[in-house]
């Protein structure tokens, strides 16, 4: 059977379900292989449990009597359950191209804006700003989380309603064509790169890898403007920050028909223009439309960065209608909960929190915001930035210069990358060493930035700060 065959099967038993601990009456169970796990083991085991049908990609499927399971011509099987219930098997080539090529079918569904995210850094936190001024004015349906991968996406498609009117739909990648997969997933309306920086470089190869693959989201809004619709008509619309010299030569080498532009210093012509006023230690920022009335917003996001995420989400939300007075109540009233650009203040210190994730970008970024900042007392714990392959130790010992030329001293290095660099910084082997560390010295009254890499394990620090 073609996908959409299978499609109209099964959309009549959602939701789709990968887990087969998870299995509603009557849904589908999807059986996804990984290294360490082969669904296709429990796919009967699935259908006992309530599922309907079961998609597999392996024929070595043994029955409830023990027997071999057979497959029809096209593909299909049906099995007796326990009291006296059918189950259906399908068979596929790849489990997880079925699950997206499932998933775009859902999409199709709904004749909505689907704004397309993607960057090295900010996009988490972009798409949650985006979804929050956009949510001003419509019901938005957005990623959850970090679910943006290949099997994030899709399941965040399912989830689509017709009760959604917008979407706003985060991608990630760490090698090369991993965006393409789920532009061709997702079929956005319109998109942003939120930036393009030095990271996953063990999987993309170089810098110029990083940009093709994250380039990927405008070559498909380029040559796919025949998917639009009314609301964000032909051809799909590009959001770009005119200050980032790379995003702006990508855009150009590929000819962009569209480019709505938002910035701080550009020359540019933009649609909305923005200036940081301080940050003490919150982003508090000015911004205005082509040229009218200027807003100020004081924001609960750490990070003079993050004034390009603001501006990026005031522009996409002025383009489908919201209102000024909307954007700025919506970014001044975001909340950050997911440990990227996020204050939590202890009985004993206030912690800058950003331990998700750090390549060398990012990680300049809160090095350089934490020495501009407003406030006594400052202090870091950075934990290794994983993926850099050949580069490591020259980015690790970049950052650690950076530190040197900033003039910050209270430093604590996590790792066995920053283990290697050449500094006087205090150094530990892991989070562990770390927290002993805290127990004996007890710091109390400081600023501190905590970022790494999520596998170095720093966002456990806060509890014990």
């Amino acid at each position: 059977m073609d996908i959409k065959e299978i499609f109209n099967i099964v959309k009549t038993h959602m939701p789709i379900t990968t887990d087969s601990r998870d299995c509603p009456e009557g849904s589908v169970f999807l059986a996804l292989k990984g290294e360490t796990f082969d669904g296709n083991k429990f796919a009967v085991s699935a259908l006992q449990k309530g599922c309907a049908i079961a998609i597999v990609d392996n024929t070595d499927i043994i029955g409830t009597s023990g027997e071999k399971v057979v497959f029809s011509d096209n593909g299909t099987a049906e099995i007796s359950l326990e009291n006296g219930r059918q189950g259906m098997l399908i068979l596929v080539d790849n489990t997880l191209q079925t699950y997206k090529d499932l998933a775009r079918e859902h999409r199709r569904q709904f004749n909505i804006p689907v704004v397309g995210v993607t960057g090295t850094n900010g996009k988490t936190t972009t798409k949650e700003l985006i979804a929050a001024v956009l949510g001003e004015k419509y019901n938005v349906h957005y990623t959850r989380g970090n679910f943006n991968n290949d099997v994030g996406v899709p399941k965040t498609l399912f989830q689509l309603s017709s009760e959604h009117e917008i979407a706003v739909i985060e991608m990630g990648a760490s090698h090369p064509g991993d965006i393409k997969t789920l532009v061709e997933t997702v079929e956005p309306t319109c998109g942003i790169i939120t930036n393009v920086g030095r990271a996953h470089l063990q999987g993309f190869g170089s810098f110029e890898g990083v940009k093709r693959t994250k380039g990927e989201l405008y070559d498909f809004l380029i040559d796919n403007g025949h998917l639009t619709i009314d609301s964000c008509a032909s051809p799909s619309p590009i959001f770009i920050n005119a200050d980032n010299a790379d995003l702006m030569e990508m855009a150009k080498e590929r000819k962009a028909p569209k480019l709505i532009k938002y910035g701080k210093d550009t020359a540019d012509e933009v649609t909305v223009r923005g200036k940081i006023i301080d940050c003490a230690p919150f982003l508090h920022f000015s911004w205005q439309a082509d040229g009218g009335a200027e807003h100020e917003v004081k924001t609960h996001l750490i990070g003079a960065y993050n004034i390009d995420n603001m501006l990026a989400a005031a522009t996409i939300g002025l383009h489908f209608g919201v209102s000024e007075e909307q954007v700025c109540h919506a970014l001044e009233n975001y909340t950050p909960t997911n440990n990227r650009s996020q204050l939590t203040v202890t009985a004993h210190n206030h912690l800058i929190v950003d331990a998700y994730n750090a390549n060398p970008t990012s990680m300049k970024a809160a090095v350089d915001n934490l020495a501009a900042m407003n406030v006594p007392a400052k202090m870091a714990i950075l934990g290794d930035m994983r993926e850099l392959g050949e580069v490591s130790g020259e980015e690790h010992q970049r950052i650690v210069d950076l530190l040197k030329s900033k003039g910050l001293n209270d430093i604590w290095l996590v790792g066995e990358e920053f283990g290697k660099t050449d500094c006087a910084f205090r150094k530990f082997k892991d989070v562990e060493e770390v927290k002993s560390a805290i127990a004996e010295c007890q710091p109390q009254g400081k600023y501190i930035l905590i970022k790494g890499s999520n596998s170095m394990r720093l966002y456990t620090l806060p509890e014990v700060l």
